[in-house]
């Protein structure tokens, strides 16, 4: 079985160039209130720019504005912009007056500069839209979909996904375990397969979104799908058939008019995808710098005990199920990356005697710093398992694949917490996915910082490590 690689960033990749166009739009639109005003440049506009800008960008985080829209109201996109603007320019006039500073600047060319920006951020988002339905209709940046349940529910999804090609959905069929056709009005629903067939294909990547269309008071049938969809990387949605906002912590989003309730997405929705990535550079680029002489003394020392290369490569699974390489210090006189897991244990033969103090360390982990800065994995996630591992446990281990909703770190919740080295038991793994999960649900800056700094202390040097 291969893994699911339904995950994607690509809807998100795009967040920071958003972002770098809303500053854009703010400094310029300033600079051509005062030329039309005929202002004379100064450091307190400039200084007001900065403040609207940041205060803009915080709204904007706190109200979702560079998530994904595919599933959203555009409508609720350009009422989120226009939110934005009006309590950053409120907040900083607030702050001018509070200062006593209102002299400094003109009522006019302030009212000028607003209208300005509002009107280039809604303009150049309606050209954003109208550029991401020109591609979908070429057939660019799709994702195919899927239905669990032949009910109400299900017609009027169907219907809202054929009447709408702009959303740059394939649809995949709907997928029920009682009668092979059902009929509601005048649409007849043709049932593909069985929930089995669904999720088999969530499994093996060939669907990126499923929505379960089934009313809530099967309760016990969501439980049971939700629990074999935890072996899989998809987005899944609800289509409540009754709208209740506080069901459970988790994302409304929209189809159209229809009503979708997010279960399984990243953390990294956003403006947290960015700071996620910028923690990552910066943090990873101080730390490599610090620890470049250990690197060289690390490699010089491997090549003068021990036969073989410095470094080695381990196939993965990363963001998505998808395949990485993991680069590590050799610290074995035999490497192997086969379908079959052989993990390290006390006293393993393998393992040569400077590989055993870099790996009780943790020392062998330094070059996945250069896996950080390419972006296959972060600092701080769920430390990556062999391929042959993962596909092993999967399948024993409730929400095991859910791990792949962020990428892998080098270090741990789970880590930190005692659960690192070899997993002989289930046991061991389920609390392993258990502290990971954890983290996942958890995401925060804080959190990450945290950890960083106890794995210094306790992360390094553990018993469990072989």
């Amino acid at each position: 079985m291969r893994p699911s690689k339904t995950f994607s960033t690509s809807s998100n990749s795009y967040s920071s160039v958003y972002r770098l166009i809303d500053l854009a739009v703010i400094f310029l639109s300033l600079h051509l209130a005062a030329e039309l005003y005929k202002i004379p440049h100064s450091h307190a506009y400039s200084t007001l720019a900065l403040c609207v800008s940041v205060i803009f960008l915080y709204l904007a985080e706190t109200f979702k504005l560079y998530r994904s829209w595919r599933i959203g109201r555009f409508t609720s996109m350009l009422t989120n912009v226009w939110g934005c603007l009006v309590g950053s320019f409120l907040l900083v006039l607030l702050l001018v007056f509070l200062l006593k500073q209102t002299e400094v600047f003109s009522r006019v060319t302030l009212v000028l500069w607003f209208t300005i920006a509002l009107l280039s951020s809604l303009f150049w988002r309606v050209a954003q839209q109208l550029y991401i339905k020109k591609r979908r209709l070429a057939g660019h940046n799709i994702k195919r979909v899927a239905i669990i349940g032949a009910t109400a529910s299900a017609q009027d999804m169907l219907t809202e996904i054929r009447a709408r090609d702009e959303l740059g959905f394939s649809f995949a069929g709907i997928y029920e375990n009682k009668n092979r056709a059902s009929c509601f009005g005048e649409t007849y629903l043709d049932v593909r397969g069985d929930i089995n067939d669904a999720i088999n294909l969530a499994r093996d990547g060939r669907i990126d979104i499923l929505f379960i269309a089934l009313p809530l008071k099967a309760d016990k049938r969501i439980t049971d799908i939700l629990r074999r969809l935890g072996d899989t990387t998809v987005d899944v949605h609800f289509i409540p058939d009754f709208f209740i906002s506080n069901l459970i912590h988790a994302r409304i989003a929209h189809v159209g008019d229809i009503d979708t309730l997010s279960v399984f997405e990243s953390p990294y929705l956003g403006a947290k995808q960015w700071i996620k990535r910028s923690e990552d550079v910066v943090f990873g680029s101080i730390i490599l710098a610090i620890i470049a002489i250990p690197l060289l003394i690390i490699a010089m020392a491997i090549k003068l005990t021990s036969k073989g290369p410095v470094l080695f490569k381990q196939r993965r699974y990363g963001l998505g199920g998808e395949e990485i390489e993991v680069w590590k210090f050799r610290s074995m006189s035999v490497m192997e990356n086969s379908d079959k897991v052989v993990q390290a244990t006390k006293g393993d033969s393998r393992i040569t005697p400077l590989g055993r103090f870099l790996r009780r360390t943790s020392l062998d982990e330094l070059p996945q710093f250069f896996n950080v800065l390419n972006g296959s994995m972060s600092i701080v996630g769920p430390r990556p398992h062999a391929v042959a591992h993962n596909e092993e446990y999967r399948g024993l281990v409730q929400f095991y694949m859910l791990r792949h909703k962020v990428k892998p770190g080098i270090t741990g919740w789970a880590q930190i917490n005692g659960w690192r080295g070899e997993t002989d038991t289930l046991i061991k793994m389920e609390k392993r996915i258990e502290f990971d999960l954890q983290y996942i649900k958890n995401w925060s800056l804080r959190l990450d910082i945290k950890i960083i700094f106890l794995t210094i202390f306790k992360g390094f040097v553990n018993k469990n490590a072989y």
